[in-house]
């Protein structure tokens, strides 16, 4: 950072709406920032939380937490009250900056029991979507070789122009806005809250070739560009990942821009586990999450049994330089995230083919069991996302007393025209899609919730559905 400022004092470090921050601005803020912090008696190690939206400052504050020898408990700007105050008493933060500056945490106690690792840089929050998050522990090593990971695969260098819509706090975008752009010493555009009309408004103002999103955003990004003539050509590159990325959505933002989509998959907890590269064909980028990562010895078990020589499917467990260091302060989860000899768990559901690319099947968790039979969510929400009329799709389980469960698909459409779910079946199978993965029912929402990290938020629309069949039953009306 110190080097930037003396090489390039001027050049722009973030972009955003509504002005610059240059290298030199951003290395004496973030001074300032830690100057801040030491007088109001910040100790080292000490938790300082940050809940501040997208943009310059949450970066200046998480430099300057690190000048301070402090470490920073990132909380997502949307957090609500409950899951804040979860994560200040979790992570024992003993100070908060937030949107009115920097204030003891109220009822934080000056006495820390805990032993702290010394390389912990960073605690964040798991995305919140069932119940209240964990606390995972960073150290700055693994972002570095994420970035390394990175830059060989989208061959990214000092000409690129860096846009990342994740919060700041979370796995995606630590690495998108805070460590790969000042590692290159490229610029980076930030949004306080995402817009797909927005983001595609900055794209072209700023000319940006390296776009970092989930799935949730690059289509509605899509949808929004569909009607407009913004220039998007200078996009060369677009990372997403996270969850199962759909493949014709993916196909369609290539032909859009011309950039080329590639994905790391992993985990917040285990970082990546494999990914695409520019050398990829196409049909391996859009349709696979990429070739697995040799230094994170990638493994797939079906309950106790290594089914790696088999393909699989299995969950993926790893071990490698990417991984974090589990969840702060919390004995049982940890259990649950490793395997008895060590192995970080996923939670997922993978394949993976003899040249070694992983295919994500589904999430363990995401998992539609009717009549036992098991139905993936995401296979089921990239077929119905193929329906010319629907915008985005997300799949749930809803309760059934005869199979135990059905498959409930909630869409946002791109017309006030409803779908019905005779259309949608008749869509489908004219498709040859298989009839395991017709849905059941269909509800349409004007927009599909979102947790902390970007992605939709499935236990609120299970939660939905389980509502609505208690209010349409005779016990309920």
């Amino acid at each position: 950072m110190a080097g930037h400022a003396l090489s390039r004092p001027d050049a722009p470090a973030f972009l955003c709406e509504d002005g610059v921050t240059t290298w030199s601005g951003y290395d004496r803020n973030g001074r300032e920032r830690a100057e801040v912090l030491l007088a109001a008696g910040v100790r080292p190690r000490q938790r300082v939380a940050v809940m501040l939206p997208d943009g310059p400052e949450v970066h200046e504050w998480f430099l300057g937490i690190e000048r301070a020898a402090a470490v920073i408990v990132g909380i997502g700007p949307r957090a609500g009250a409950a899951e804040v105050r979860h994560l200040l008493e979790r992570s024992r933060a003993a100070y908060l900056v937030d949107a009115g500056g920097l204030h003891p945490v109220e009822g934080a106690s000056a006495d820390d029991s805990i032993d702290i690792p010394p390389e912990l840089w960073l605690l964040n929050s798991t995305s919140g979507t069932t119940g209240l998050p964990k606390c995972v522990m960073h150290t700055q090593s693994r972002w570095f070789f994420f970035h390394r990971l990175a830059v060989e695969a989208g061959a990214l260098g000092e000409q690129d122009v860096f846009m990342s819509v994740l919060p700041a706090p979370f796995g995606f975008g630590i690495w998108t806005a805070h460590f790969t752009p000042a590692l290159l010493g490229v610029p980076v555009v930030v949004m306080p809250r995402f817009s797909a009309a927005g983001a595609l408004d900055l794209i072209a103002r700023h000319r940006v070739s390296v776009l970092a999103c989930v799935s949730t955003q690059f289509v509605m990004m899509l949808n929004a560009a569909e009607s407009d003539g913004r220039d998007l050509s200078s996009l060369r590159v677009m990372f997403t990942g996270g969850e199962a990325v759909p493949n014709e959505r993916a196909s369609e933002f290539e032909e859009r821009t011309g950039a080329r989509v590639l994905q790391f998959y992993g985990s917040n907890e285990t970082g990546a586990l494999s990914r695409t590269s520019l050398t990829d064909s196409r049909d391996r980028r859009l349709r696979t999450a990429g070739r697995t990562i040799d230094e994170m010895k990638v493994r797939l078990l079906d309950g106790d049994d290594d089914v790696t020589a088999s393909g699989g499917p299995g969950e993926p467990v790893c071990r490698g330089p990417a991984l974090s260091m589990g969840y702060w302060d919390d004995d049982d989860a940890n259990r649950r995230l490793y395997t008895p000899d060590g192995w970080m768990r996923t939670g997922d559901l993978a394949t993976i083919d003899p040249d070694g690319y992983l295919s994500v099947v589904g999430r363990l968790s995401d998992i539609i069991i009717r009549g036992g039979k098991n139905i993936s969510a995401p296979q089921v929400e990239s077929e119905v996302a193929t329906h010319p009329r629907v915008a985005m799709a997300a799949a749930v389980a809803m309760p059934d007393p005869v199979f135990g469960e059905r498959v409930c698909v909630y869409v946002t459409l791109r017309d006030p025209v409803p779908l019905s779910l005779a259309e949608l079946t008749e869509h489908l199978l004219s498709r040859g899609c298989g009839k395991e993965l017709l849905p059941e029912r269909v509800v349409v929402l004007d927009e599909l919730p979102t947790a902390s990290g970007g992605k939709v938020a499935k236990a609120e629309l299970r939660e939905d559905i389980r509502r609505r069949l208690v209010e349409e039953s005779p016990a309920g009306a």
